[in-house]
């Protein structure tokens, strides 16, 4: 890493990632995320010559399974569970996430 991880950075990273943080926040979140990016530089150093790559855990083998298709839980079942679901039109209404 060519620089250390410093409050400016974080409020870069905040600022574009849209997110509000106090002054209490930034300097915690700071100072947590400089050790990540540190512990990850110290783990760059490890010697990793004659170790397979793999692309999961050992042992984790039977942990996949094939998907299967199921039927769903209806809608007339779902809508009047969910909040400001419009019945009538048969729709679920969320959170606006964009502009």
């Amino acid at each position: 890493m060519s620089h250390r991880f410093t409050r400016e950075d974080l409020e870069r990273v905040a600022r574009l990632a849209r997110l509000e943080l106090d002054a209490s926040e930034l300097e915690l979140f700071s100072h947590q995320v400089a050790g990540i990016l540190a512990y990850a530089e110290q783990m760059q150093g490890v010697d990793t010559t004659g170790i397979e790559p793999t692309a999961h855990a050992p042992g984790s083998a039977g942990a996949m399974r094939d998907d299967r298709v199921l039927p769903s839980l209806p809608r007339e079942a779902s809508l009047p569970a969910a909040a400001d679901a419009d019945v009538a039109a048969g729709l679920f209404k969320v959170p606006r996430v964009l502009g």
